[in-house]
């Protein structure tokens, strides 16, 4: 490929018109626009997401987090560099300590402090399984084995720094002076060296207050003896045993006896090999001393200030300091002794870590008892007892110290917003980043005087063992609350504070270099050359090179080391502002976070969890402002981290579980729980304020509006996520739902209670959707089924209506089953239940037929009815062929001479019940046929032509669909095939009972029930006297017995009419027809009577005459009634000739031989096999 060359002649000469500056332009124009438009899109992406996206980070969801530490991978070696080597290496070398002693610092604060203070938590005292002591503490002992190493290196590190220091100011006379140090005062190395010997003294307090760690530790060494003993059984080598005993016997002398820092400060810091003198060093005495006071005396005028932020730590640590110098030099500072133990009558206790609370005042009368004899002991007294004076105070001011913090604090907060939403002007730039630089700083203050009253208030209390009064206790809750507030907004503002602290750090370190660079001019103006000018000038220009750079603590480290040489020949009054208000401020605003997270932390609450649920249920008393809850499960959530680093347990996690659950019972029993049964029982009333329940007049009993608790944000906790709203929601429903089920009838007031709940709640409730079964379902089909001898006595029967109508009941309605009822049973069931129940029936109806035929069999029976057929044979003519009236109203009286039941029925009665309920089981498979069809047509109402159903499976062949698509069409070609055969014709249920009962029934043997035709008559006569006595009870007050309908009997009559092919002998009998003769005859007696007696004006004969026709008006219309419903029982049965039939069905026969199919004539057969 040939490449064009361009002569570079030509690149002088090239012509500029412009065009391509136009072009830059008109692309440039077309990227910002497209910007523009992502940006626009990306901001509805974000919107349509979550509408509580925003500038505000927040704490509970952390997707990622913002570290503001500055950092650099350069070495202590790479920062202190000048011409001046020998002090680059003293520089070196104290940075080296101390840096090594922050390392051990955050050591023993995060894994040994934790490991510790976790023993033995997360085991409920009511489980410890025998043994669970000792299995503890023997996966604690290589812990303590790593602490052992750690307590080593801590003494090998302060035995370092006293040498290292004895080494530069040594008042041996022949001794080389490494550099000029009168007027050096490395006051940092001293003050490093404090944290370190109070990092021990912490130590020691936690194994003094830990009796678990006691008690446990004493049956592990039981144990230990046991396996001494026998350690066969324990299969361990014995050879093992005696080093292992050694190191156990080691680290208790080292760890549990409460001598860390004794051992410490009592080590030979003497070492004549090093050539180091250290006891007899006075000028290194001197110098110590002097540091002391230093410290001291900074310590002293800020401690218990507003401004105090870590001046605690650092008295801690003087008093630790103190003590090494005597052990060191056996001398003791009267003046500063007294000073020291003045300072507990204005802070009686330190807290050193979570619930381990540090007493001076008895610290130092104990480590130095030379010192304590040489006070009296009223003073010592006098503060001991300033201790209890202090709770008092604190008890009787925390009430108004929180609502003086709660004012200071608020204000911060709006200061925080206000400041961070300013616009910033370049000219006020520096005034600017001032007032923001001084509002962080104020946040940190109060933070730190607010976490220092609870801890040390709640710490003394329990040290003390002092009641606290639930006032006290609401009042230190808020206190966390604030605390957790600040720390919330600095969270929330952290992308503001982020970007203004790298501009406030840089303006500090351009104060910073200012000052040096005027000292420098300072000490270069003069002329004079020394070695002590030299340091002088070589330590500025090392603070000045370590200034220029990321603020890492390294390299303030480095500075403050610089400066404390670097200041000797600079006036006090210029370096002190500098070197005290600069660093301190750069010192706080490098680890702004660091510091907020350490002063906000609350896992010290852990030790504390006991005013959780006081705190719960004040948060519910007053529910107005229940958002403050986040801060406290917030302040909960924060001794997770610390837990992480127990060791006592087969995994961390255990304890985590143990917690959260604690905590989660804690807050379902005293919140949860009582909020969802306060709203239930709210709801309740009102919607029961029609009962007059009890006084609700909010004037008089007080309101509390819990609505409050709904809109608040959900609780992160470990893991999960407390949705007040949700949970409660959720119980309403539950109980909502459960309650409904139980009692159906309650269904509209649950609804009523659940809108009531959306409307002033705003609960999202979830309507209870009931399986269909439930509310249009009355008794089951499978119930009737399996108890059908109980449901044909206690149910009445409705021919008409289709309707089956409970006979009594205790409650306050009456049951009712209908086709619809049935219908949805077989939709939940199956239509295969259907030939279950029919199967049923005929097994209870072969148990009342054999009662049947034994009452025809019995002799006064079967006499009187053959006696009463002959009659009738005989006399048949004269009576118009019509059976007589009087004779059936005989017969039904005189059976009542055979015997009456206790409850007053004659055998007669029994009789008609056991017929009514032979019919009522009749009436029942009459019901199911009915149902199946009604399911059956609800079910196929979807196929849109019942006589042009495709065959699905035919069409998914010629698709060449998979094999299992062909199976399931081929399923849904037979269930609609199915439904279409069931849908259009039924099963003829009363068919197949006819004919697997008539055989028997027409047989020879069974001669005595052809009588049957003839006890109709007097059965009716029974039934309508039965009917009228039901009917007339309806109006009375005691409706026990009373009915209006009772369809079985006319069933039951029709149906073994059928049986017994009895339907032409009854008619034959033209009994219906001599009723109404006999009635109408009596009726026309009656009209004839009372016009005779109308015209005589007998009043009382008129009335009985009107009653008497009443009653023979009754009785017609009952016999009427009857007769109708008889007739249309026997429509169901075909009431045809039986030789009619028989020959139909012949022709029918030999029609389907010659059609070569035989499957009609035998299906009929089929079910009266069963």
């Amino acid at each position: 490929m040939a490449v064009e060359i361009i002569s570079p002649d030509w690149e002088f000469d090239r012509f500029d018109d412009g065009s391509q500056k136009i072009h830059t332009e008109v692309q440039l124009k077309n990227y910002r626009k497209f910007l523009e438009e992502y940006t626009s899109q990306l901001k509805g992406i974000e919107e349509a997401l979550d509408e509580s996206i925003g500038d505000v980070w927040d704490f509970t969801l952390d997707p990622i987090a913002l570290k503001l530490l500055p950092y650099e991978q350069s070495s202590l070696l790479e920062l202190i560099k000048t011409d001046n080597k020998v002090l680059n290496k003293v520089i070196t070398v104290y940075a080296a300590l101390c840096s090594e002693v922050k390392k051990l610092k955050y050591e023993a604060e995060t894994k040994f402090y934790n490991g510790l203070l976790y023993y033995g938590e997360g085991v409920s005292e009511t489980s410890v399984v025998e043994g669970e002591s000792q299995i503890q503490m023997g996966r604690f002992v290589s812990f303590l084995q790593e602490l052992s190493c750690f307590v080593s290196r801590c003494y090998e590190v302060v035995v370092s720094i006293v040498h290292q220091l004895a080494a530069l100011y040594n008042s041996n006379k022949g001794a080389t002076k490494i550099i000029e140090s009168s007027g050096v005062h490395f006051q940092i190395v001293y003050e490093h060296l404090g944290e370190l010997l109070v990092v021990l003294l912490t130590l020691d307090e936690i194994m003094e207050n830990h009796n678990t760690l006691k008690d446990h530790w004493k049956m592990y060494k039981r144990l230990l003896k046991s396996v001494h003993h026998n350690p066969g059984k324990f299969s361990i080598p014995e050879d093992k045993l005696k080093p292992f005993e050694k190191l156990l016997l080691k680290l208790e002398g080292q760890l549990l006896d409460g001598m860390i820092l004794q051992a410490c400060v009592e080590q030979r810091f003497d070492d004549p090999g090093e050539g180091v003198a250290v006891s007899k060093n006075s000028a290194f005495a001197e110098e110590f001393a002097f540091n002391i006071r230093t410290i001291f005396a900074s310590v002293e005028s800020k401690i218990g200030e507003p401004s105090e932020i870590d001046q605690r730590d650092k008295y801690a640590g003087v008093c630790g300091l103190f003590v090494l110098h005597f052990h060191i030099f056996r001398s003791v500072d009267k003046k500063l002794y007294k000073a020291l133990l003045d300072v507990c009558k204005k802070v009686p206790a330190v807290t050193l870590v979570a619930n381990i609370i540090w007493f001076p005042d008895t610290f130092l009368t104990n480590k130095v008892p030379a010192a304590a004899k040489l006070m009296d002991r009223k003073s010592l007294q006098a503060i001991k007892a300033q201790r209890d004076t202090y709770l008092q105070q604190r008890a009787q001011t925390l009430t108004k110290d929180i609502q003086s913090y709660y004012l200071f604090v608020t204000s911060w907060m709006m200061k925080m917003e206000s400041i961070l939403y300013k616009e910033q002007k370049s000219e006020k730039l520096q005034e600017d980043l001032n007032s923001r630089c001084n509002v962080f700083v104020q946040g940190i203050l109060y933070a730190y005087t607010v976490s220092t009253i609870i801890k040390t208030t709640m710490n003394m209390y329990v040290s003390m063992q002092r009641p606290m009064t639930k006032t006290s206790v609401k009042a230190l809750c808020r206190l966390v609350e604030l605390l957790k507030a600040v720390e919330h907004t600095f969270h929330r503002r952290s992308m503001v504070v982020a970007d203004s602290v790298s501009h406030i750090t840089q303006q500090l370190q351009a104060l910073a270099l200012s000052a040096i660079s005027i000292a420098k001019k300072r000490v270069i103006s003069d002329k004079k050359y020394s070695e002590q000018r030299l340091d002088v000038l070589s330590s500025l220009v090392l603070a000045e090179n370590a200034l220029s750079g990321p603020s890492t603590k390294e390299r303030r480290l480095v500075v403050s080391l610089a400066l404390c040489v670097g200041t000797q020949l600079v006036s006090q009054e210029e370096t002190s502002f500098y070197t005290q208000t600069v660093n301190r401020k750069l010192y706080l605003v490098c680890s702004l976070f660091l510091r907020v997270k350490l002063q906000c932390d609350c896992s010290f609450l852990y030790w504390h969890r006991a005013v959780f649920p006081i705190y719960l249920d004040d948060v519910y008393d007053n529910a107005v402002d229940a958002a403050r809850i986040h801060y406290m499960f917030s302040a909960l959530r924060d001794s997770v981290l610390s837990m992480m680093h127990s060791k006592h347990m087969e995994s961390c996690d255990q304890l985590l579980e143990s917690y959260d659950k604690e905590i989660m019972d804690v807050f379902k029993e005293h919140l949860l729980d009582k909020l969802c049964k306060e709203i239930e029982k709210d709801l309740r009333l009102s919607v029961h304020t029609h009962l007059k329940l009890d006084d609700r007049n909010p004037f008089k009993v007080g309101m509390k509006d819990l609505a409050h608790f709904f809109s608040l944000k959900p609780i992160r906790f470990f893991n999960r996520f407390i949705h007040i709203k949700a949970y409660v929601t959720h119980y309403l429903d539950k109980t909502f739902y459960n309650l409904t089920t139980v009692a159906l009838h309650d269904w509209a007031t649950y609804s009523e209670m659940r809108n009531l709940a959306t409307q002033r709640y705003g609960l999202t409730m979830t309507e209870a959707h009931l399986p269909s079964q439930t509310l249009e379902q009355g008794l089951d089909v499978l119930e009737i089924m399996r108890n059908i001898h109980v449901f044909v006595s206690r149910y009445l029967y409705n021919l008409n209506n289709q309707i089956f109508i409970e006979k009594a009941s205790n409650n306050k309605h009456l049951n009712t089953i209908n086709i619809r009822h049935i219908a949805n049973s077989i939709r939940t069931h199956g239509t295969g239940i259907m030939n279950t129940t029919v199967n049923f029936t005929y097994q209870f109806l072969q148990k009342k037929f054999y009662i049947f035929s034994q009452f025809m069999y019995d002799e006064h029976i079967k006499s009187r009815l053959i006696k009463d057929i002959r009659f009738f044979r005989e006399t048949k003519d004269q009576s118009d062929q019509k059976y007589p009236f009087e004779r059936a109203e005989k017969f039904n009286r005189g059976i009542r001479k055979l015997g009456i039941t206790p409850d007053g029925q004659s055998y007669l009665d029994q009789f008609r019940q056991l017929i009514s309920q032979i019919g009522n089981a009749m009436g029942y498979v009459r019901m199911i046929r009915s149902g199946g069809l009604h399911c059956c047509s609800s079910a196929i109402r979807f196929v849109p032509d019942l006589e042009d159903i495709v065959n699905f499976e035919e069409l998914v062949k010629e698709e060449g669909l998979s094999e299992e698509t062909q199976k399931a069409a081929g399923v849904l070609d037979s269930v609609l095939g199915d439904l279409t055969s069931n849908s259009a014709e039924g099963t003829e249920y009363f068919k197949m009972l006819v004919a697997v009962f008539a055989p028997e029934f027409r047989s020879a043997k069974n001669m005595h029930l052809r009588n049957f035709y003839m006890i109709v008559p007097p059965l009716t006569v029974n039934f309508v006297e039965h009917s009228i006595s039901c009917k007339e009870k309806l109006n009375k007050k005691n409706k026990s017995g009373a009915a209006f309908t009772d369809d079985g009997f006319a069933m039951g009559v029709a149906y073994i009419l059928k049986l017994l092919d009895q339907y032409l002998e009854f008619d034959s009998l033209h009994w219906f027809q001599s009723v109404r003769d006999k009635y109408k005859k009596e009726m026309n007696a009656v009209v004839k009577e009372q016009s005779v007696q109308s015209a005589n004006q007998d009043e009382k004969l008129l009335q009985t005459m009107n009653l008497t026709q009443k009653r023979l008006d009754v009785y017609l219309q009952e016999f009427e009634l009857l007769y109708f419903s008889l007739s249309s029982a026997r429509i169901f049965f075909r009431a045809d000739k039986t030789a009619a039939e028989e020959t139909q069905e012949k022709k029918d026969k030999e029609n389907a031989a010659k059609a070569g199919s035989s499957a009609d004539s035998s299906t009929p057969a089929d079910p009266a096999s069963k």
